[in-house]
Order: C-alpha cells, then sequence, then structure tokens
C-alpha cells in the first residue's frame, strides 16, 4: 500500500524545537512537502523539497526557523522545526507527489498523497 506516515508532533514550549518524520512506503516520490492546519482555517504550505533535494521551497512564516530534508535511501521526509511559536501550533502534514523536477511545489493541488497528520503544540 501506499503510504506516508508522520511521526514527532508533540507539546514544546515556545522557543523549543521539534523533528517531525515522514515515512514513506508502497512507492516511491518526486516532491515532498509539509502542510499545516488549524481548525477553522484552510491548509497551508509550510515547506517542500525536490526529488533531488536540491531545491527547497519555504513559506515566509518559516522561513529561518525550519529546514526540510529527505533521504531517498529511507524513502523519508523531515521537517527540523526550531525558535517556535505558538502560532506554530496546527497538525502537520506531509505531502508527495510524482513530479521529479526542479520546481517550487507550494500548492496543494500539486500534491496527490498525504500522511494522516500529527499534532504539533507550542505553548507560551
Amino acid at each position: 500500500q501506499v503510504q506516508l506516515v508522520e511521526s514527532g508532533g508533540g507539546l514544546v514550549q515556545a522557543g523549543g524545537s521539534l523533528r517531525l518524520s515522514c515515512a514513506a512506503s508502497g512507492r516511491t516520490f518526486g516532491a515532498m512537502a509539509w502542510f499545516r492546519q488549524v481548525p477553522g482555517k484552510e491548509r497551508e504550505f509550510v515547506a517542500s523539497i525536490t526529488r533531488s533535494g536540491y531545491s527547497t521551497y519555504y513559506a515566509d512564516s518559516v522561513k529561518g526557523r525550519f529546514t526540510i530534508s529527505r533521504d531517498n535511501a529511507k524513502n523519508t521526509a523531515y521537517l527540523q522545526m526550531n525558535s517556535l511559536k505558538p502560532e506554530d501550533t496546527a497538525v502537520y502534514y506531509c505531502a508527495a507527489n510524482r513530479h521529479y523536477g526542479n520546481g517550487d511545489y507550494y500548492l496543494l493541488n500539486q500534491y496527490d498523497y498525504w500522511g494522516q497528520g500529527t499534532q504539533v503544540t507550542v505553548s507560551s
């Protein structure tokens, strides 16, 4: 089966760090990304990375604080989150597609596969 499984979420104080993991199985993927969503709001883009890992793209709200990476041998993507703020609190979703080029993939409709989400809560 094709699966994306997120892990690593939890409760952290403002200024702290978390690392999220996205374990993919069932096939290989092109670009991978992280999105997040809070109740009552639309799912928003956080970060993306191309198949090669050379090209990354970040939302302005997380640039300089979050780092996306991937290990294709493990078929896994990561999101290192530093200097966390209460407004980072959300359910974080891993996404993947079958695009192998160098584009900046930041739109919801550019992704075909989604994980179940992992909760990140940042306290004041």
